[in-house]
């Protein structure tokens, strides 16, 4: 872990966009879960509708390489969340669906985790940041397996024994601690509303889980890693097709140049 990140001491610049953007999705994940709590299907849908609009817009000031980062996770955990969900019932919705609002708030999520570990407060205190985080986290798994909850959480002990992985092994640890923030926000948020349920037993390894597990960031961190290592890859897959293009349309208008 120690190996990727910033050097102490140093000066690193605050900028208001990273913030604003954090701020800003904290804010809407807090609106969105609550206003869902009681919601009908259409409503739920102009949620949707308005989570698109407002990632669309985050996404304008954004470099190529972290618009096609937030596609990648849209998509990613898109699929996840339908066969997580309505297939295997690890957690549930409120209509037993995907809501409309939670691909684009996927994106949201993602990009939020991009810009905290960009900002200079984390950049200035990665090491605090990431010593509080492995703490809190700790305590909380160890809660869920200490008979004293109320919903054992085995899934959630496992899920942060995973998550310590990503944060010592991974190439971004910025990233996956503030993913947990924003991850910790709204599923404790989501669960406390009623929007979704996580299943006692988790389906696949037959073991309690708690609602929401104590290591949940550890899904989130997934999907930020499938984003970050698929961006470079696609983009420039994007790149030699237009080259292959635009040569193809020169081609054809040489042979056109000599036809005439």
């Amino acid at each position: 872990m120690l190996r990727y990140f910033p050097q102490p001491g140093l000066a690193y610049e605050h900028k208001k966009r990273d913030y604003f953007i954090a701020a800003f999705t904290f804010f809407c994940v807090a609106v969105c879960l609550l206003a869902d709590a009681n919601a009908t299907l259409e409503k739920q849908n102009a949620l949707g509708v308005c989570g698109w609009v407002f990632l669309i817009g985050l996404l304008l000031g954004e470099a190529r390489e972290v618009r096609m980062q937030v596609l990648i996770a849209v998509a990613f955990a898109t699929v996840g969340e339908h066969f997580a969900s309505p297939y295997m019932g690890g957690y549930t919705y409120r209509f037993e669906n995907v809501p409309a609002y939670v691909p684009p708030g996927h994106g949201m999520v993602y990009l939020t985790a991009v810009a905290l570990a960009r900002s200079g407060l984390f950049l200035r205190h990665a090491r605090r940041i990431a010593g509080f985080v492995v703490l809190v986290c700790g305590a909380w798994s160890i809660w869920g397996v200490s008979g004293y909850a109320q919903q054992g959480d085995s899934v959630g002990a496992l899920l942060y024994c995973i998550f310590l992985g990503y944060l010592f092994k991974g190439r971004s640890p910025l990233v996956y601690l503030a993913a947990f923030f924003i991850t910790t926000w709204l599923e404790l948020i989501g669960t406390a509303a009623g929007t979704w349920k996580w299943a006692a037993i988790d389906p696949v390894l037959g073991l309690p889980q708690g609602n929401p597990p104590s290591g949940v960031a550890a899904w989130y961190c997934l999907v930020d890693a499938v984003a970050m290592a698929g961006a470079a890859p696609v983009l420039k897959t994007l790149s030699g097709l237009a080259g292959w293009i635009r040569i193809g349309r020169l081609s054809e208008d040489v042979a056109l140049q000599r036809a005439e």
